[in-house]
């Protein structure tokens, strides 16, 4: 694996992955009973934007910091940038970036738990440093693919699971996840997903698509951010997320955070979002 997100953090794509993120795991805390936070490609959890890979791309200046700038945010949007702000408390300027762990555990309660997956020896000992001192989590250096099937169901059975793999493998990876997905839903049913995908061409999203909408789940809400026309295989032009057992009322949340995502990230007068149901129960 040579991905290192620490070229892309904070970028739209982790604007639009995380925003969503917190508005699953604030949906899980309006009931009183404690949750589980599974995150089956972790990374290292915590990001310097002054370090020198995100420096070399500078693409948090396109999405964080556009925000951060931004006026008049939605509710959940703003929950959001406070708590990248509460990472950055005394400074000047945005200094570090949380991944997608770090964010959960600011927002999720005592008695709530984290399982952690990540394969990568470098990063995986990185993000033992990040959550170094917090026993609500447990950190697993392995395939996080594989932890669909040995780590379901988890003891809380409540909970959601976060599948946010690098796409190394491009379309392949896909199939990667159908599988896993596969495990998960007889192992863990009831259980909510998110998966995070890229957008380069439609037509490489379009069978995942029609695979979860034929698939054993009960409900598939869909909610994407398109930055260009999603027909150049040559850039990132968008990114999506599926929400498998997705809460109520998420769709009206969406609804009103996507606009604004969409207005603030924008890179041309392409800017667009999308929020359909494959299944609906």
């Amino acid at each position: 694996m040579n991905y290192r997100h620490a070229f892309h953090a904070g970028n739209f794509a982790d604007v639009f992955k995380h925003t969503v993120l917190v508005g699953l795991i604030e949906s899980l805390k309006l009931k009183k009973t404690p949750f589980s936070y599974i995150d089956t490609h972790s990374g290292r959890g915590r990001y310097r934007l002054d370090g020198s890979e995100a420096m070399r791309t500078a693409e948090a200046a396109d999405g964080i910091q556009r925000l951060l700038a931004a006026s008049r945010l939605p509710s959940l949007v703003h929950v959001y940038v406070n708590l990248v702000r509460s990472l950055n408390a005394g400074r000047e300027e945005l200094l570090e970036y949380p991944g997608s762990p770090l964010l959960a555990s600011l927002l999720m309660r005592d008695e709530d738990r984290g399982l952690l997956c990540e394969l990568n020896p470098e990063e995986c000992a990185a993000l033992r440093v990040t959550m170094q001192g917090d026993a609500r989590f447990a950190v697993h250096e392995r395939d996080g693919y594989a932890a669909c099937k040995a780590l379901l169901p988890p003891k809380l059975r409540r909970g959601l699971m976060l599948i946010d793999p690098p796409f190394e493998a491009q379309d392949d990876e896909f199939r990667f996840i159908e599988q896993a997905l596969g495990d998960a839903a007889a192992r863990w049913p009831n259980g909510m997903i998110a998966i995070w995908y890229p957008i380069k061409l439609r037509q490489q999203v379009q069978p995942f698509h029609r695979w979860l909408a034929n698939g054993p789940f009960g409900k598939v809400l869909v909610a994407e951010l398109l930055l260009h026309p999603d027909n150049s295989g040559l850039r990132l032009n968008g990114c999506g997320m599926a929400i498998i057992n997705a809460p109520y009322k998420l769709d009206r949340t969406l609804t009103e955070i996507l606009p604004t995502l969409a207005t603030t990230l924008a890179q041309s007068r392409y800017a667009q979002f999308k929020l359909e149901w494959l299944v609906e129960d």
